[in-house]
């Protein structure tokens, strides 16, 4: 008791030291940016750049050596000469909102008891005052798909902007999918020597049929006119059979993948996705048969088994990218929602290992939103879309160089502070530092 009187007083200084910034009102006056160079995600670049928007939508996008400017027309011009602009970066597959400090079971609200959960909206929990997304933003990271964790069937994501006041300001896309951790082919013993050896789990064929039952019955509730009584769980799943949602299909090595992938087909479900997908690379004529994307798992990772090549999960975009596979990179793992804002950095590592700058960024922006269906909204500088956009004097892959100084969420000017920035600031007052 004693202890937890210490920690307490300690924990409520470290939270209040720096204060959170506020949201950002809409935009009222028209921006153009003029000169710099824009990467706009589908895999082009404009060298000598005019990029101009107005009302949160981007209204121009050019070369500024051939497009005509009316004097007046715009009521801001800004010159980011020697800069690069690019679309907001999306965080897909995150937990960015559901968890605080991983360590402290009272702030972790990502999952839900119980094995099958369809009817659960992660969107419900999602925290907008959380101090993660200040610090993810300052890296270019402005869209996130929030997503539940735990059981079978975790539940449903939805889509924000990292911008707002609540869940319902911020929220780009609800309930865009449901999200299904596949049976696992291998299991592992621990006992007081360590852990045991790998072996093929016992249980994968009973797990399997139990799912199997699951969607059948969810199958029949929805071709259903009038069931007798409601079913919340089977009420979220009818989505699937009407290609009003995604299935996520969360499996990483060759067996799971291929099954779920005949699960899908087998179901009916209309719309499905790989995520994980270490060994997506050995199946890629499966995935391409099928119409089938991946959310590809961190780069920076050990590979899956001790005879892979030791830079394998570095170039395996490049290997999906060959096979002519639609895929995303995103960052599921320890502390996911905290490191989401090295995504960038995740598609940076992709590029030194075959992809293309422009390829690597549109894993990050592009298709991340073609796979989540709000590419017509985001993930590319165009006429006609959102104005998420951000300006970094460096490359942003490159955590070298990635310095972002201006960010916009649908044309709101985001304050780029944040609890880290603060302390920094701090501290380096207090030792001198300049």
């Amino acid at each position: 008791m004693k202890a937890l009187l210490y920690i307490l007083p300690a924990f409520v200084a470290a939270t209040l030291c720096a204060q959170q910034p506020v949201p950002a009102r809409p935009q009222t006056k028209s921006i153009l940016l003029m000169n710099g160079t824009a990467h706009l995600g589908n895999g082009q670049v404009i060298e000598n750049s005019v990029i101009g928007f107005k009302d949160g939508k981007i209204m121009l996008v050019g070369d500024a050596r051939t497009v005509r400017i009316e004097s007046g027309a715009w009521d801001t011009t800004i010159s980011i000469a020697g800069k690069h602009v690019y679309p907001g970066i999306i965080a897909a597959n995150s937990t960015m909102g559901l968890i605080e400090v991983e360590s402290v079971r009272a702030t972790r609200d990502f999952a839900e008891v119980g094995t099958y959960n369809p009817e659960i909206r992660s969107i419900i929990a999602y925290n907008t005052d959380s101090k993660v997304q200040p610090t993810v933003r300052t890296n270019g990271v402005l869209l996130a798909q929030i997503t539940p964790r735990g059981g079978r069937i975790c539940g449903m994501s939805s889509i924000v902007e990292l911008e707002g006041w609540n869940w319902e300001d911020v929220t780009l896309k609800f309930d865009d999918g449901i999200h299904l951790n596949w049976p696992s082919v291998i299991s592992r013993s621990f006992g007081d020597e360590g852990p045991g050896p790998f072996e093929k789990s016992k249980t994968y064929d009973k797990q399997l049929q139990e799912l199997e039952n699951f969607f059948a019955e969810a199958k029949a509730y929805a071709e259903s006119e009038k069931p007798e009584e409601t079913n919340l769980r089977f009420e979220a799943m009818k989505g699937l059979f009407k290609g009003e949602k995604t299935l996520y299909l969360r499996a990483d090595y060759v067996k799971e993948i291929t099954e779920a992938v005949a699960f899908a087909r087998r179901m009916n479900v209309k719309k499905a996705v790989i995520v994980g997908g270490r060994d997506s690379w050995m199946c890629t004529q499966v995935l391409k048969e099928n119409n089938i994307a991946v959310m590809l798992g961190r780069t920076h990772d050990l590979p899956a088994r001790a005879d892979d090549d030791v830079d394998q999960p570095f170039k395996t975009p490049y290997l999906l990218q060959q096979a002519g596979l639609l895929f995303c990179i995103q960052n599921e793992g320890d502390m996911e929602a905290q490191q989401s804002r090295n995504i960038p950095f995740l598609a940076g590592t992709a590029a030194a290992y075959g992809l293309t700058k422009e390829e690597a960024l549109a894993a990050v922006t592009f298709n991340a939103a073609k796979i989540l269906g709000i590419d017509a909204r985001v993930g590319t500088l165009e006429p006609g879309k959102d104005a998420t956009l951000f300006i970094s004097t460096g490359d942003a892959l490159d955590m070298r160089t990635n310095n972002v100084e201006w960010a916009w969420v649908r044309g709101k000017k985001l304050d780029l502070t944040n609890e880290q920035i603060g302390l920094y600031k701090r501290y380096s007052e207090k030792y001198g530092q300049r």
